[in-house]
């Protein structure tokens, strides 16, 4: 009976890791399917490098829909990468047990609120004090970035801290014995070690970051124009996406999956780069 349920479990788990499978594959060939054939009629090199999306005129340049995605995303991690690790060095190595039973409910809390409501806290907060501050119009690509950058917080916290968590106690006591400060000890010793999770936790930060589409769209302003300043309105790849698929018809609608194509390869390309630096550091 035993053996029947070891089985059975080894079955269920070789079922589910097909479904993923499955899944992301039939998500591949749906966008290259249709994207594919836009992107030949078109021209790669007018769709990719192309600065004037006007589809009234079967004009589909994307190029600066790919800088408004890069800027808003190098943006975001500008502002969450630091506050990230930082919180999450302190959350394990620094924390009063007291405080730490405060922050970490809220920091599980964030990563369960949806981008709909990030987005309001953007358009009512957010945007009038940008305004208020710059003189400008608030929707604008540094409000998109500093929202992004709260957005990617609990992803990167909660995994740098596990990884911090998970590095021997041997190297932080054997830093000590050596006759390192506790705080010394830690940056010098424990989070170096805890380099891979990290990355890790960047990794997916970056994912989080420009696959965002609602909480973006409500205060990026979304010009349909080259970036022109972080004190400007800006279109990311998602967010034309989701602005025009619901009444886009033939070409444009190939068009846009055609998007949603470069959006894919382009997150891929990210990943494989995290991978390749992951894999010099770690050697």
């Amino acid at each position: 009976m035993r053996k029947f349920k070891e089985v059975l479990m080894q079955i269920v788990f070789l079922v589910s890791a097909l479904v993923s499978i499955a899944a992301v594959a039939l998500i591949c060939i749906f966008l290259f399917v249709n994207g594919i054939p836009a992107i030949r009629e078109i021209g790669f090199g007018s769709f990719t490098l192309g600065q004037i999306w006007r589809p009234s005129n079967d004009m589909y340049g994307i190029f600066s829909f790919i800088l408004g995605s890069i800027y808003v995303t190098a943006g975001a991690l500008l502002i969450g990468v630091p506050i990230g690790l930082l919180t999450a060095i302190f959350l394990a190595k620094f924390c009063p047990v007291r405080l730490y039973k405060i922050i970490k409910p809220l920091i599980n809390l964030m990563a369960g609120i949806p981008s709909v409501i990030y987005g309001f806290f953007g358009m009512c907060v957010m945007v009038p004090l940008v305004q208020k501050i710059f003189g400008v119009n608030g929707n604008t690509m540094l409000t998109a970035q500093i929202l992004l950058g709260i957005m990617i917080l609990p992803t990167i916290i909660c995994v740098a801290e596990t990884s911090i968590r998970a590095v021997p106690e041997k190297y932080y006591q054997g830093a000590v014995a050596l006759g390192a400060t506790h705080e010394r000890s830690v940056f010098l010793t424990v989070v170096p070690a805890a380099k891979s999770g990290i990355m890790a936790g960047i990794i997916l930060g970056v994912g989080r970051a420009i696959g965002e589409t609602m909480a973006v769209i409500m205060v990026a302003g979304n010009q349909e124009r080259m970036p022109q300043g972080i004190l400007k309105g800006v279109r990311t790849l998602t967010a034309n996406i989701v602005m025009e698929m619901g009444y886009a018809q033939d070409l444009h609608r190939k068009a846009l999956i055609a998007t949603g194509v470069i959006l894919f390869v382009f997150i891929l390309l990210i990943n494989l780069l995290f991978s390749i630096i992951k894999r010099k550091t770690v050697v």
